[in-house]
């Protein structure tokens, strides 16, 4: 019977992800045997650009008629989406507080080719939690698990459709707020662009 909640890998999770991990305390598995499922945080991430949110998709090969597990999906570089990408964060965030603080660890990941999506998202979920100062080893699945109470199977309920979980976010200071106001659960970079090391506190 399945004791931890359950978690998918994104990539740049908006901050409602982080704050259902809080929830568990490192207490969590991510998981790696779901058959990839289109339009979800899996491969896209919101961020704040002058014009209201702005989705970065990291493009992905199509697989056959079968469905591809998560963990065998492939990227696709057929053109530079990662330059693309990070000319989108620089542009959006260069004038942040914090942009140069973090700049020069995450232009590795866009600097640096990935064949896997998970490969990728995992190491840049690696690295977030480093930022936010989480000690947390990454569990993952072994197989797929179907017996799960709906509390702790998070697998579904985090969608860019949706606003996330039932959580109040907490404001915090952002680029463009003038232009569109405060614009909550957007990607954990716009956090901390904006907040830096005190961005635990927002979560």
């Amino acid at each position: 019977m399945q004791s931890s909640a359950i978690f998918p890998l994104f990539y740049l999770p908006p901050i409602g992800y982080f704050s259902g991990l809080k929830d568990f305390e490192g207490n969590f598995t991510i998981e790696k045997e779901e058959h990839f499922p289109k339009q979800t945080y899996r491969n896209r991430a919101r961020i704040y650009s002058p014009n209201g949110i702005l989705d970065l998709i990291v493009p992905v090969i199509k697989g056959s008629k079968v469905h591809t597990k998560v963990k065998d999906v492939k990227i696709s570089n057929d053109y530079n989406w990662q330059r693309l990408h990070w000319k989108s964060l620089e542009s959006c965030y260069r004038n942040s507080a914090y942009f140069e603080y973090y700049e020069d660890e995450l232009a590795h990941f866009y600097n640096t080719k990935f064949d896997y999506l998970f490969e990728y998202n995992t190491e840049l979920m690696q690295w977030i939690l480093k930022q936010l100062k989480k000690e947390t080893s990454l569990q993952y699945t072994t197989e797929y698990e179907t017996d799960i109470p709906l509390e702790l199977d998070f697998r579904s309920k985090l969608h860019f459709k949706n606003t996330g979980p039932d959580i109040d976010f907490k404001p915090y200071f952002q680029v463009f707020d003038d232009r569109h106001g405060f614009i909550p659960n957007l990607s954990i970079v716009d956090l901390l662009f904006n907040q830096g090391p005190q961005s635990k506190l927002f979560i």
